[in-house]
């Protein structure tokens, strides 16, 4: 019974890459230093051991403060804290001339004529997601291609053709309101839908009448992550809410509650069904168990363990049931047969599992899925059955076993790639699914149950050819001799001769896997010549939560050097070198990035760290929801934790007197998960340091938040300006046009 979801609502993985460039051995000025610039010296004459000529950039001044931290008598200096002032006017300022010279820099470079147009041209494909289907009818997003955002369809039948039943592309000039969130009552004549504005995580929700595509009156504001439930006769809806300030808008550091909203009422009307009083982080969200008895309220923080507490809605009034309350495992409610309750849990149980508990007489609770040895990724309870995603050796698998714990059957796949779906509930017989790899877009298929036969429902058809190309699965050791996967897509008679552009990407943490996906933009550097390296790193959720732990707290430098050691197993194994090898990372990605070219700023040829976490001394500080991720990384509070964070925090470990690799860094000014501060902080502390004359450039786009809900063009433009970036220092060449 999950939420069906337009866009990721927690800390995700996010996009990718693409390029374009120069040819090798051809020194030239980087364009777009502006009047009085100088130009920087190219990756070509690092790479052959010129020395770079010294004073190659003039960057925009950026003051220096004179604030210091002391952490447990360490005095830590913070010059540039006055850059997380957001809504100054001194730093709009100094944001308006960083992107004075990095916007015509970026515009002028060699490949991105080439990135824009075909970049546009691979997003221009008709994709579908995943139905929900409720009531009969099948909800689902769709985009014919030329969509900036993906439309709402309704249908009658799941291979009736569908209607629009919302269409968030005219909400906005610039198309950049999404529709983050959609959540169809039980009987199917009723959809709740959340809008997005300018990528932030802030939503609104609406409701409309699924019969003729009229909206209620109802709005629900202060609203962010946690979506909404049905009421099971479908008079309203429950939510989680945060207070709102004095200004109107919502407040993320104010405690949330859950609130029953009844449509045809106003908000400020609605009733409050649950509250957290004893503790100041916790985050209740709630669902309605499939036969209306149960609010399963889930305490979040952080993303290792969790609590569970049950209100019976027979009982109006009745206190809260404390069902699982020890903080000492993940609880993820899956659905519910009667009372009971069904829970993927990772309690004794590492690799996860799924259990059963009766609500009604609460005890020691049975395994129904027992733990094997691959991570349950997600389970779901469908057609009478758990249908359990599992994620072996970094792709996924899907098996159907019945309420015994017998295995049925195991859902065939087409290859080794990623899997989400399997939505629905207990007396369905029917459900959907995505498969996709890195040269497969994504795939929807129609699953019985039963007899676990599935259909192909829907497959793009994508403007390129993907049969020049192959993905391999290599293993490597990292630094401790962990035995790490790591994924590499390259063209079939691509030599081994240390000669390819290679673009290494990573995440490692929070529990997230990297699976294999199909992206627009990989397909773009593919077509350039270039090879796309995922690696698999600790933090992540790969091999459960013994590989997440292995990443977090006072162990996250093993991500670092797990990634460090992915590079050089490419270098090693005569894939690239040093010069022309680039890294990419989104979110915790980009903190990965930061770290990773700050420990070993001689391996990398060019480095894009977009969005990232850059400041662990002070991350906690920027909102109550970036406290939350203390769980994977710690705090500097913690004199233990401080001294991890101190030792890798990419903005406190930038050295003066090094030569760091082309480096740019994008965000958006509308971020308010990850805040741009950081990515301020940060490259104002490489521009001042940096010795040589490779360019430290930031990017910032004035109109997006994080990720969710980036319109196409929008998308487009950040990877056309990443990849030309890359192309230019890698010395990647643009195919020429036709």
């Amino acid at each position: 019974m999950r939420i069906a979801t337009a866009l990721a609502v927690l800390t995700t993985t996010a996009c990718l890459i693409g390029c374009a460039n120069t040819q090798v051995g051809v020194p030239q000025p980087f364009p777009g230093a502006g009047p009085g610039g100088r130009p920087m010296a190219t990756a070509t004459d690092t790479a052959v051991g010129r020395p770079p000529a010294a004073n190659l950039q003039i960057y925009p001044v950026t003051a220096r403060g004179e604030t210091t931290d002391n952490y447990f008598g360490t005095r830590v200096a913070d010059p540039y804290r006055w850059l997380e002032s957001l809504d100054s006017p001194q730093v709009q300022d100094w944001v308006k001339k960083q992107n004075a010279l990095s916007e015509p820099a970026l515009a002028a470079l060699p490949a991105r004529p080439w990135l824009k147009r075909r970049l546009t041209e691979l997003w221009n494909y008709e994709r579908y997601d995943i139905p929900v289907r409720r009531g009969g009818r099948y909800f689902y997003l769709h985009n014919d291609g030329t969509q900036n955002q993906s439309v709402l369809f309704v249908a009658e039948h799941a291979d009736s053709p569908g209607r629009v039943l919302f269409d968030p592309n005219g909400a906005s000039s610039d198309a950049t309101v999404a529709l983050a969130a959609f959540t169809p009552s039980e009987q199917g004549d009723l959809v709740a839908y959340a809008l997005a504005d300018g990528g932030s995580d802030w939503q609104v929700w609406h409701f409309r009448r699924v019969r003729d595509g009229t909206d209620l009156p109802d709005t629900l504001r202060d609203t962010k992550f946690w979506g909404v439930s049905w009421a099971r006769d479908g008079s309203g809806v429950y939510y989680s809410r945060y207070p709102a300030l004095p200004s109107g808008k919502g407040d993320d550091a104010g405690r949330p509650a859950v609130y029953f909203h009844r449509l045809g009422t106003a908000q400020e009307r609605d009733v409050l069904v649950y509250e957290v009083t004893d503790h100041p982080t916790h985050v209740p969200s709630a669902q309605v168990s499939e036969d209306g008895h149960y609010l399963v309220v889930t305490l979040h923080e952080g993303s290792m363990s969790n609590a569970v507490e049950l209100l019976d809605l027979r009982k109006p009034g009745s206190a809260p049931q404390r069902l699982f309350t020890d903080w000492d495992a993940r609880y993820d409610y899956i659905g519910a047969r009667g009372s009971e309750l069904f829970f993927r849990t990772t309690l004794g149980a590492p690799l996860g599992r799924v259990i059963g508990i009766d609500a009604a007489q609460p005890g020691i609770p049975r395994t129904v899925v027992a733990e094997s040895a691959a991570a349950i990724r997600e389970a779901s309870y469908v057609g009478g059955r758990i249908i359990a995603n599992y994620v072996e050796d970094a792709h996924g698998v899907a098996r159907i076993f019945a309420l015994s714990g017998t295995l049925e059957s195991t859902v065939p796949l087409p290859g080794l790639g990623g899997l989400d779906g399997f939505e629905g509930e207990g007396a369905q017989d029917e459900t959907f699914f995505s498969y996709t790899d890195y040269l497969t877009p994504r795939r929807i298929y129609r699953l019985q149950v039963a007899s676990a036969h599935s259909t192909l429902w829907r497959a793009p058809a994508v403007p390129a050819s993907t049969g020049d190309y192959v993905t391999e699965q290599v293993f490597y050791a990292s630094k401790d001799g962990t035995r790490v996967p790591m994924y590499i897509t390259h063209r079939r008679d691509m030599p081994r001769d240390g000669s390819a552009a290679v673009l290494l990407y990573g995440y490692g943490g929070f529990d997230v896997s990297l699976t294999p996906t199909y992206r627009p933009a990989v397909q773009a550097w593919l077509e350039m010549g270039g090879a796309y390296a995922e690696a698999n790193l600790r933090g992540g959720g790969e091999y459960g939560e013994a590989w997440h732990k292995a990443g977090a707290l006072t162990n996250k430098q093993h991500v670092f050097d797990d990634f460090i050691a992915a590079a050089e197993f490419l270098i090693g194994e005569h894939y690239t070198r040093s010069a022309r090898l680039g890294i990419h990372g989104r979110s915790n990605g980009g903190l990965l990035v930061g770290a990773a070219l700050t420990q070993r700023p001689d391996l990398f040829g060019a480095a894009l760290p977009a969005v990232g976490v850059l400041d662990m001394l002070r991350y906690h500080t920027a909102s109550a929801n970036a406290r939350q991720w203390s769980s994977d990384y710690g705090l500097s509070e913690d004199p233990e934790q401080f001294r991890a964070l101190y030792a890798y925090s990419p903005v406190q470990n930038v050295k003066k007197g090094v030569c760091y690799p082309p480096t740019l860094i994008t965000t958006a000014d509308h971020d308010d998960r990850v805040v741009p501060w950081h990515s301020y902080k940060f490259a104002a502390a490489l521009q001042a340091a940096q010795v040589c004359g490779n360019p430290i450039l930031i990017r910032v786009e004035t109109r997006a938040g994080h990720g969710a809900g980036k319109p196409v063009w929008m998308q487009v433009d950040d990877f056309a300006d990443q990849w030309a970036f890359l192309a230019r220092w890698l010395n990647v060449t643009a195919p020429q046009a036709p």
